[in-house]
């Protein structure tokens, strides 16, 4: 633990806030801002950087672009690969393990070493990997890299060590699994095919020992070359040569027959008696047209031919489908007898796989189930049924059914939150799936002891939400919301919604929850808000619906001093707020003059009775009017308080507060007058060289650099045209920022001190301040775009000191832009129970606004606190003037009380308002309030606010607005997503920054505890849905179909061992079938085919070590002795090793008898001749 006293009271500084002449330095811990006084207060610090490590926990969601399939039909776990280098293997649910290939290579097939624990990857860099399973992490145990020769296809024999790789020259080489050494015997492709043959017949396509016999070998090339090879005689037994190319072989389990399919549409069948011809050629899509020819169609990727006892076989393949057929969607074929079945599907096949009963392929096969692995998404269909319905997939594989466009992540939830979202969500799942056991169920998954309830919100592009149980590091639907649902259905002709967003729009944007009152918001990109109560109840309700205009008009234009001097309230009787739909004379799009279109939003609310199922039910839809011919600015920041009553919002041009309970627009301003006469910057309305301006690092955020949008190389203060229309890309839509509307100046509503409060109507005041600009980029990359301009008569150091305090709002790092203009977007919003002024004595219900050009705002608001008053009484607003100050983009505010703990925002205890039981009762609001002078009978009244922003972050003390600690978290990058979370019965600021960094501070004293390079920003995609919960965990959207989770707690990472599945679990191999004496004698000696005899050292030799090189991996020699040796386990190897200990002992024993005896038998010998020569003279010798 550690003391710090830091100084209360007593702080004066020459500017707003205090805290623009505060040294800001990257110390080591945060720099304190002033001397010392006798009010002192004691802070005890319990986090530590031993508190801290970064690893990532668990992948959800559907592989992104899957390659390759592979299942273990012992184990019964299923294996995907990736063009990323990426493999998913699954079980049971919860059982679901990511690895990653260093080389990032795409894996072009998979191969289990079937019930031994271990996986073989083939990967596009011409590399094998064996990968050991037996451990919760897998890890690679050895690599096998290929320098001359492409591989193109891998075959391991069942119960076998000796793996087959073709390659795209033709030759086919045997590698050692449990060594993984190339071995010396090779197929040549000269030798395979006839000397007569003229040309080369193509890369290998097949490899598959014969179920008659595993001494043969049947390769099948590209071309339409089919050799059986005789691996003992080195020979081939037979060779077909087809006209039509090869995609596919499959043996019957016999061995005496296989099938093909190829590239013109057709089934071939080969008997082994006969290879001259086939034996039967079938088109099965293909018909007869009136000339007698057979249509073309497409090719057959791939069949399999499996056997069943009690009924005919089945030939499963996909495509083969006529091309005259246009529009038709992938299909996969079912052939069971005379019946075929074509299931249609979703999205292209990648591969399938029938799943058997039987790991041996000289057995009846009985096949139960085809998985399939689609483009994007995965089914599984069960054949034991005539109608063959698919499994319902236990994992959560559709979390792209719509583009994610953002994500909320919340930690120690409300225990009761996650049952009844399931209950009402259950009610809506889709049915008819087959009643069978999810047959993927390998593995063993246990619930940890360290298990909360989390919950997972993502918003998507179609406007539907999903809830996600996240509980223990796994991830199950709960809830989907259609936020469509509140609007009518915009028409082409007519919806204004098609000149704004061409595809989506009802696009997630931004969400706002609150667990303990399950109030919920989201933001739309049609500058539409959408409030939700939750019910239990289905009601009958009808949605109100309340217009705001923040925008100004082109005459109302005035300099920054007439703003200044005369500040004023311009009100307008007309625009009073309704509390319903207001109805607009010309419709949206009806061709109307230019005027005709402006006061209408840009979507329909349904202005009916509509009959709501249970769950979360629309009250209240607030949205922003076109202006001047333009559709609104995107909102950019949002915060409800379900205490309060009230929600904030705010974006480019200004800020609106909302009294949801009355249904009222209680403060419309824009961001320059809620400074009123505190602003400490003169406004130029724009700058003349504006072209100048750096935008160098826009472009580094960007999906697609290539594509980019042009005019982001541009000036933020540039002008387009209003004419533009709004798109999200097509292809899954990742990237968001593509919608960034057209932004004209901010709305300029001066504001009286003497007037804190003035009802205004939904298009909000006359406009007095036009600069036109573009709209914030995104609120992840700091929301705002425009800068602020210095004081003349400052002198050129001073201007200098004071443009790096501001820190220009260009994406530049190197140099602040010399153009300045008016613009400044709302980037944040917090409500709390805080001190407004410096005098206050007691705190007061406020909004704090944190803006793009650093400012922080403190705006106090009178909230009646009678039941009946506060349904009646108007709320009353208005800014103080308080304003504090940071270097950039402001993006989070917290309070902590002098404890340095947590103050969590006040609530409202959740009420169903549709129950039936008692309604006087339940109508009655039950408010929760934790005052920031709570517990601090020590250290007197007050609390510390914590803002951080792009650059730095500071801790306040309110009310004395003292900077207590800064520190500057970063200058070459920014921060994209800081959050206040508690970690080890502490807090911390967590911060994640555009160059990879993630990092954490400590508080109040702003120390740094974690500074990680752990992920460069490669798109967008991250920095809009990365974010941190309470508990060191966080997340981001890896890739347009999968969730990543990662932690940054020690705690977490060492429990996290316990929280994983195990992949492996001992289990028998069964046994083979007795095949009885004749089918053995006469079916061929396959059981005597003795592969270490031909393959090995001793026959084969070496193989050539220019041709592929063996790469030890990191696993261990332990590792690799688990997966070389299969089920001979520890205990097994102690045992021989102690018998081959026992044995040597026993040749030493033998040893040293033989010794003895010798050495005796010497004594003996001297001793005769000593006596012999005992009397003898020595001449007589």
């Amino acid at each position: 633990m550690k003391k710090f006293r830091k100084v209360l009271d007593g702080l004066t500084t020459s500017s707003p806030g205090g805290s623009i002449g505060s040294p800001s330095g990257g110390s080591a811990a945060g720099t304190p801002t002033a001397t010392p006084t006798p009010k002192e207060i004691e802070i005890q610090e319990t986090l530590v950087s031993e508190n801290f490590q970064l690893c990532k926990t668990v992948r959800h969601g559907f592989p992104y672009q899957p390659t390759a399939l592979a299942f273990d039909p012992v184990q019964k776990i299923l294996a995907i690969g990736s063009r990323t280098g990426g493999v998913r293997i699954l079980g049971r649910p919860g059982v679901d393990c990511y690895c990653q290939h260093e080389s990032g290579a795409a894996v072009l097939q998979l191969q289990f070493l079937i019930n031994e624990g271990a996986l073989v990857t083939a990967c596009a860099d011409d590399t094998l990997h064996l990968w050991n399973l037996r451990q919760r992490r897998p890890a690679v145990l050895h690599s096998l890299k290929f320098n001359r020769e492409r591989i193109t296809f891998c075959h391991l024999p069942f119960q076998s060590k000796w793996l087959y790789v073709g390659t795209e020259r033709g030759n086919t080489h045997i590698v050692n699994i449990e060594s993984f050494i190339l071995s010396g015997y090779v197929i040549m492709w000269n030798k395979a095919i006839e000397l007569s043959t003229k040309t080369h017949p193509g890369p290998v396509v097949h490899l598959s020992d014969s179920p008659k016999d595993e001494g043969k070998l049947l390769i099948g090339f590209e071309s339409g070359t089919i050799v059986q090879w005789d691996l003992r005689l080195k020979k081939a037994d037979f060779r077909i040569y087809y006209d039509e190319a090869i995609h596919s072989v499959s043996w019957h389990h016999e061995g005496k027959q296989f099938m093909c399919s190829h590239s013109d549409g057709s089934l071939s069948i080969w008997n082994l008696r006969n290879t001259t011809k086939p034996f039967q050629v079938t088109f099965p899509h293909g018909k007869i047209q009136k000339d007698g020819r057979k249509e073309s169609c497409k090719p057959i990727l791939k069949v399999e031919y499996k056997t069943s006892r009690n009924s005919e076989p089945f030939v499963i393949f996909s495509g083969g489908l006529s091309y005259d057929k246009a529009g038709r969607r992938p299909t996969l074929t079912i052939m069971h007898g005379k019946a075929i079945t074509v299931l249609e599907m979703d999205y292209p096949i990648v591969e399938f796989m029938a799943l058997c009963e039987t790991p041996y392929n000289n057995e009846v096969q009985e096949p139960y189930a085809v998985v399939v692995l689609l483009e994007k998404d995965l089914i599984v269909v069960d054949l034991t049924q005539s109608n063959f319905p698919v499994f319902e997939n236990p994992y959560p594989m559709d979390i792209h059914e719509s583009p994610v466009t953002c994500t909320a992540y919340f930690a120690d939830c409300p225990p009761d939150i996650i049952p009844i979202l399931y209950s009402i969500g259950v009610k809506h799942k889709k049915t008819g799936y087959s009643q069978k056991e999810w047959p993927v169920g390998g593995g063993t998954w246990t619930l940890g002891s360290h298990t909360y309830p989390e919950i997972i919100i993502t918003g998507h592009a179609d406007g539907s939400i999903k809830f996600w149980d996240a509980s223990a590091i796994t991830l199950q639907m709960l809830y989907k919301l259609k936020t469509s649902k509140a609007f009518l259905k915009p028409k082409p002709s007519e919806g204004r919604a098609a000149d704004l967003v061409e595809d989506d729009p009802f696009a997630i944007q931004m969400v706002s929850w609150c667990p303990q009152s399950r109030i919920f918001c989201v933001v739309g990109i049609s500058a539409h808000i959408i409030l939700y109560r939750f019910s239990k109840y289905e009601a009958n309700t009808q949605i109100v619906s309340l217009e705001v205009r923040l925008r100004c008009e082109a005459e109302d234009v005035i300099s920054p001093s007439e703003n200044e001097n005369n500040p004023c309230f311009t009100e307008s009787g007309s625009h009073s707020p309704q509390p319903h739909h207001h109805q607009h004379a010309a419709s949206p799009g009806s061709g109307t003059t230019e005027g005709n279109k402006d006061s209408n939003p840009c979507l329909k609310v349904k202005d009916r009775m509509v009959r709501v199922p249970p769950g979360y039910q629309a009250e209240l839809v607030i949205q922003l009017l076109w202006a001047d011919g333009e559709p609104p600015q995107q909102i950019t920041s949002l915060d409800v308080n379900s205490a309060y009553g009230l929600l904030a919002f705010g974006n480019c041009n200004g800020l609106a507060v909302v009294d949801y309970l009355q249904k009222t627009i209680l403060l419309c301003m824009s961001t320059l007058d809620l400074y009123g006469a505190a602003d400490p910057y003169q406004r130029l309305t724009r700058s003349p060289r504006r072209n100048r301006q750096s935008t160098s690092g826009l472009t580094e955020l960007s999906d697609n650099q290539q594509s980019i949008d042009t005019d982001r190389s541009k000036s933020p203060t540039s002008v387009k045209g209003p004419g533009r229309k709004l798109s999200l890309p097509t292809d899954l839509k990742t990237d968001l920022d593509h919608v960034n509307g057209h932004c004209t100046s901010p709305t300029s509503q001066s504001c009286s001190t003497g007037k804190p409060r003035v009802p205004m109507g939904p298009e909000g005041p006359r406009l007095t301040r036009r600069g036109p600009g573009r709209p914030p980029f995104r609120k992840a990359q700091s929301a705002a775009c425009m800068e602020i301009s210095l004081p003349v008569s400052h002198t050129e150091a001073a201007a200098t000191e004071s443009r790096e305090n501001s820190f220009s709002r260009s994406r530049s790092s190197s140099v602040s832009s010399i153009d300045r203009d008016t613009k400044e977007a709302v980037t944040t919003l917090q409500f709390g129970e805080s001190y407004a002024r410096k005098s206050d004595t007691l705190p007061t219900p406020c909004l704090w606004v944190g803006t793009s050009l650093g400012m922080v705002l403190l705006i106090p608001m009178s909230i009646p606190t009678d039941h009946e008053e506060r349904m009646e009484e108007p709320v009353t607003i208005g800014p103080s003037g308080t304003v504090l100050m940071l270097k950039g983009s402001v993006l989070r505010i917290s309070f902590l009380d002098c404890m340095g703990a947590l103050i969590q925002s006040p609530y409202e205890v959740w009420r169903d308002l549709n129950a039936h039981e008692d309604p006087d009762r339940m109508r009655r609001r039950k408010l929760v309030h934790i005052s920031p002078s709570s517990s601090q009978h020590t250290c007197g009244e007050g609390h510390l606010a914590v803002v951080c922003s792009e650059k730095q972050a500071k801790v306040f003390l309110m009310p004395s607005q003292s900077c207590l600690f800064v520190h500057n978290i970063t200058e070459s990058s920014f921060v994209l997503r800081a959050d206040v979370v508690s970690v080890c019965n502490s807090v911390c600021l967590a911060c994640f920054c555009a160059n990879g960094h993630v990092m954490t501070l400590s508080l109040p004293s702003l120390r740094p505890l974690l500074d990680v390079n752990y992920l460069p920003l490669a798109d967008m995609r991250i920095a809009r849905t990365f974010c941190f919960t309470h508990g060191g965990q966080a997340l981001y959207l890896s890739s347009p179909t999968e969730i990543q989770r990662i932690t940054y707690s020690q705690e977490m990472c060492d429990n996290l061992q316990e929280m994983l599945g195990e992949l492996f679990t001992p289990i028998e191999t069964p046994e083979a079938q007795n095949r009885g004496f004749l089918k053995g004698f006469f079916g061929g000696n396959s059981h005597n085919f003795d592969r270490e005899e031909l393959f090995g050292e001793a026959a084969a030799g070496k193989g050539s070590r220019s041709l592929a090189q063996h790469i030890p991996g990191q696993a261990g020699m332990e590792g690799m002795k688990v997966a070389a040796c299969g089920v001979v386990g520890d205990l097994a190897r102690a045992r021989i090793a102690l018998d081959e200990r026992g044995q040597r002992l026993g040749e030493l024993e033998e040893r040293t008898a033989l010794m003895m005896t010798s050495a005796e038998t010497f004594s003996k010998h001297a001793h005769e001749v000593m006596l012999k020569c005992k009397d003898k003279k020595w001449y007589q010798l």
